[in-house]
């Protein structure tokens, strides 16, 4: 491996280390490396240690062997060898924890200094102002994505990437024609900071002026594209555009259980579709050679700059570069040392190290080189003579016949794969690429998308044609948009290949055993990320065993930790997305699973079969518990379904009396599975791996003089370290002031509230919010639903009070995460931090 790559190694190990170190306002992801990054970084000095001996003595050998290095006394004089430079490796590393920590140091204070002037609605200064760039067309049902920008005296400018969702459409008191990309507003709101940037919460647009000239070409270019591709337009938004903001849920995860997902973001591999299809093209037009690679190259540039220089792309295109210059100037370039360029070049901003995508494009291609060098070994093991065991004449034990026979009929097979060529050869390699990438990349995947697919390996051969095919014509359309009639051509002879993409990755998701759930720690992740980064130096190094050695006692330790820990260690509220109804299901430390209510049903289905249940069974875990709110259709209608498949071991509910359909069917499913039934009372608690679950409401009392079943909803309080989540159901104000009044305000403290009965005005009291106070409001209701849920009264409320609304018509299904001490949202794909009152 050239020594390049060490160099660069360490610096981007010292960016990661600095950039994701423990500071306020990190995420959960984030918090606790401060705590595995002295197991890191010793680690890292023991392979030093142990690796570096031998090839210190190996390197100064090799310079003695091939240079006049010999003294007059015959000693051997060794120059710079292998271990000199790992030691200015480390010196390197060092100077990226530095950097790292500096940018993320910053990033922290002008997430702070933004903050302070939000909460004022004012400026920090009367020469200061919070300005936000406009990266696309603002939209009132989402979030939009903008650039925040303050200048501070003293400090300088900051600069954040973030989101604004704005209070309504009439929040924009500008003229609404010059609210378009790359414009410059003045804003203000409620901000909070997270793992996507800086967001800000109830915006209202002030002012508005300038704009920028590639923005509006991408946003027209954006335009274009939904005017030629119709229903499939954010699909190619993501593929060409790197727009996924529009892309529906559910394609996002039909493609992540194929393990399809990373083909949905403009990425290296599209990057370098698209500059072999110029260089097809142009070696069929007949261009010289001279100005082929050049031209290519301009228009490459030209592409990523469109994108906004994302580093996946960046990286592709610096490889390209230096492999198409290298290849000019006839001097032959090692993959590792274009891959280290590739990697390092979009580190002049430090932060970069912490965006997953560059996360998984260099760590895909770093996989791809470590499948190619070891296919290669494999070949020429597979093509030099062996001894061959003797099997049938051997005096010895039984075993060690049947061991020597094994051993010959592996041989044999590993020769016949290694060697087979044509359509299956390349059908083998393919497959064998797929597995070293899957693997090597599978910590990172397991750690952002708790799950890892299985057929990855077999689904990117199809799925890698297809984008191959796909990705060059849809940029020949958007070179050809122009002229309409020849765009709307090729754009409608891409829907086919587009069509069967879906299919590929549809099918390949509902393969039996296709996507392995997985909830790994923070130290299961890191340490498998150490294992598999030694086996892929191993494929480099001509002392390959000691590197898989080494992989081998990091996975034994990382396992070991693994088990005397037990589960992530967080604790998750997941709100499901089910329409208008509740759907919540609370996954404990330990990866159990605590359900309340599973939403509607309707004449062929219901909420709990669609929604619920594939939910939590991608996840794993046993469901300990079922909460049922209380016995309305829109609560209960999915409950039978999901009692029937995961059987859990309790049911509680408020004992009122329904004639929901729902309902009756669930009790039914509740007796025939064993679970035990019990009536919800105030101050019934559970405790379940560190968590704590305790009704507060409804009082049996109480229940009995009610007319309505809203007012009968059950009211839990989830414990887990410092935080406290409140769940109401339906439960309306009267019930609110009950338990006030029964418990006390301080019970009744806290971080989370689930909006009672979708928002509606007739709960979420004055008094109730200013007793429970909040730091985040979650609302599950359907999208336009004929009710008017949430309502404006209560939406102004908690405006007034500066608490943020989660909405799943919105924000889809959203997850809120508690290590005990700081708490993280996940919504709408972004992460953020929620101020803690």
């Amino acid at each position: 491996m050239p020594l390049l790559i060490h160099v660069v190694a360490w610096w981007l190990t010292g960016l990661y280390l600095g950039a994701a170190g423990l500071a306020p306002g990190d995420t959960i992801a984030s918090a606790g490396r401060l705590a595995v990054t002295t197991v890191l970084v010793a680690l890292c000095l023991l392979l030093l240690v142990w690796n570096g001996r031998s090839a210190g003595r190996g390197g100064r050998q090799r310079v003695a062997a091939s240079s006049p290095g010999n003294d007059a006394e015959g000693r051997v004089v060794a120059g710079p060898g292998i271990s000199d430079v790992r030691w200015l490796a480390i010196l390197v590393g060092m100077a990226g924890l530095l950097m790292g920590r500096g940018a993320a140091g910053k990033r922290d204070q002008c997430a702070v200094l933004l903050q302070r002037a939000l909460k004022a609605d004012t400026v920090l200064a009367s020469s200061t102002a919070v300005e936000a760039r406009l990266l696309e067309v603002p939209r009132y049902e989402r979030a939009s994505r903008v650039e925040f920008m303050l200048e501070v005296p003293g400090f300088g400018t900051c600069q954040l990437s973030g989101r604004a969702r704005f209070r309504n459409a009439d929040s924009w008191l500008v003229d609404k024609s010059m609210l378009r990309a790359g414009a410059v507003a003045k804003i203000n709101g409620h901000g909070t900071s997270g793992s996507s940037g800086f967001r800000v919460d109830n915006a209202k647009i002030l002012s508005v002026r300038g704009g920028n000239a590639l923005l509006r070409w991408r946003s027209s270019t954006g335009a274009r594209i939904d005017s030629l591709f119709g229903t499939r337009a954010p699909l190619v938004r993501a593929l060409l555009i790197a727009e996924q903001d529009d892309l529906p849920g559910d394609l996002r995860e039909r493609f992540a259980d194929a393990g399809l997902v990373h083909m949905l973001s403009v990425s290296g591999m599209h990057v370098g579709i698209i500059a072999s299809a110029l260089l097809t093209l142009g070696v069929g037009l007949r261009v010289s050679r001279r100005w082929l690679t050049p031209l290519t190259l301009l228009v490459v540039t030209f592409y990523v700059a469109l994108l906004g220089f994302p580093a996946p792309a960046v990286r592709s295109g610096v490889m390209l570069g230096v492999l198409a210059i290298a290849s000019q100037l006839q001097r032959p370039t090692h993959e590792w040392t274009a891959l280290a360029l590739g990697a390092v070049l979009p580190s002049s901003n430090p932060l970069v190290v912490l965006d997953l995508g560059w996360q998984l494009s260099v760590g895909g291609m770093a996989a791809l080189i470590a499948a190619r060098a070891m296919r290669r070994r494999l070949t020429t093991w597979a093509r030099s003579p062996v001894q061959h065991a003797q099997t049938g004449q051997d005096k010895g034990s039984h075993g060690s016949v049947f061991a020597a026979s094994m051993h010959n009929k592996l041989t044999r097979a590993v020769r016949f794969l290694a060697l087979r060529k044509g359509f299956w050869g390349w059908i083998l390699q393919e497959v064998f690429v797929g597995l070293i990438a899957t693997v090597v990349t599978a910590p990172v995947i397991a750690w952002t998308f708790g799950r890892v697919s299985v057929v990855a390996p077999l689904s990117n051969i199809p799925g890698g044609m297809l984008v191959g095919l796909l990705q060059p014509a849809l940029f020949l359309t958007l070179i050809l948009s122009p002229f309409p009639a020849l765009a709307q051509f090729v754009a409608d002879a891409t829907q086919p290949i587009m069509a069967l993409l879906d299919l590929v990755a549809d099918g390949a998701g509902r393969l039996p055993g296709a996507v392995l759930p997985v909830s790994p720690s923070l130290a299961t992740a890191i340490g498998s990320g150490i294992a598999l980064a030694c086996v892929v130096r191993g494929t480099a190094s001509q002392r390959i065993r000691r590197w898989w050695l080494t992989s081998f006692a990091v996975l034994v330790l990382t396992s070991w930790v693994s088990l005397v820990q037990g589960g992530s260690g967080v604790l998750e509220l997941h709100v499901m997305d089910v329409g208008q109804g509740d759907a919540l299901a609370i996954r404990t430390p330990r990866g159990r699973w605590v359900v309340m209510d599973a939403g509607p049903s309707w004449q062929k289905g219901d909420a709990g079969r669609r929604t619920v249940l594939p939910h939590l069974r991608r996840r794993g875990g046993e469901v300990a518990l079922f909460v049922l709110s209380h016995a309305h259709e829109d609560h209960a209608g999915g409950a039978a379904s999901v009692i029937r498949a995961l059987k859990p071991l309790q049911w509680w509910e408020p004992a009122y009396a329904g004639t929901s359909p729902g309902y009756r069917e669930a009790l039914n499913a509740v007796a025939t599975s064993g679970s035990l039934w019990r009536r919800a009372r105030p101050g019934e608690s559970m405790r379940l791996d560190g968590v704590t679950f305790t009704v507060l409401a409804p009082d049996p009392a109480w229940t009995a003089w009610q007319k309505n079943a809203n007012e009968t909803s059950v009211i839990l309080r989830v414990d887990y370290g410092a935080h406290r989540f409140l769940l109401t159901g339906d439960a309306e104000a009267a019930e609110e002031s009950w338990a006030i009044d029964y418990w006390g305000e301080d019970a009744l403290r806290a971080d989370v509230l689930k909006l009672g009965h979708h928002g509606s005005k007739t709960s979420s009291s004055d008094r109730f919010i200013d007793a429970v106070r909040p730091s985040v409001a979650v609302v599950s209701l359907g999208v336009g639903n004929r009710y008017g849920h949430p309502s404006p009264e209560t939406l102004l409320k908690l405006l007034e009070r500066h608490i943020p609304v989660l909405r799943t018509d919105r924000e889809g299904d959203i997850i809120i995460r508690s290590n005990g001490t700081t708490l993280e949202v996940d919504a709408g794909g972004e992460r953020w931090v929620p101020d803690q009152r």
